[in-house]
């Protein structure tokens, strides 16, 4: 018992050997139910089941199937627009609004002021006028042609054409040194 005394540190051994078991409070035993509810004896039901039936299950009743393996890596070409697009994402993200200019928008008004409108329902009037003419309204006229050009006849007075053509003599002229 020396041992056991040398053991434990003194204030513990005086609280311990102090100790007065008038001192607790008395406390109620239960008893705990072992057994267990009916919804938990119902799902082990359920386990036991499906485990019987993948231990029992019989692999006549499968079928074969063939598997096709497909390359799920992409192409050069989409990993190229890929990183073209990061790197557009990239620079919308990163962009230096510092360099920016401030400017100040100016709204102009779009519409067309009188002068103008006025002188598009003109244009319009007179399209109509020239698109819906009506030629019932029109008189009956005959056409007389005039011929400006000269006939035959007064064309010529009887010589041929070539012999009105005059000579002419050229002079060759050196004006090298």
């Amino acid at each position: 018992m020396a041992d056991s005394a040398n053991k434990i540190p003194q204030d513990l051994g005086k609280k311990i050997e102090g100790f007065n078991a008038k001192d607790l409070k008395h406390a109620d035993t239960a008893e705990k139910n072992p057994l267990p509810s009916k919804e938990t004896v119902n799902q082990e039901k359920k386990e036991v089941a499906l485990r019987d039936s993948i231990e029992n299950f019989e692999k006549k009743k499968l079928q074969r199937a063939n598997t096709e393996e497909k390359n799920s890596l992409p192409d050069a070409q989409s990993v190229a627009q890929e990183k073209q697009h990061q790197g557009f994402v990239d620079g919308i993200e990163k962009f230096d609004k510092t360099g920016l200019n401030k400017t100040e928008t100016d709204e102009k008004n779009p519409l067309p002021d009188k002068d103008n409108l006025q002188q598009e329902k003109e244009h319009v009037g007179f399209v109509k006028g020239i698109e819906g003419f009506e030629k019932a309204g029109l008189h009956p006229t005959d056409t007389a042609e005039k011929n400006p050009l000269p006939d035959k006849a007064s064309m010529y007075t009887g010589e041929k054409p070539h012999s009105l053509i005059k000579p002419v003599c050229t002079q060759e002229k050196n004006l090298t040194p």
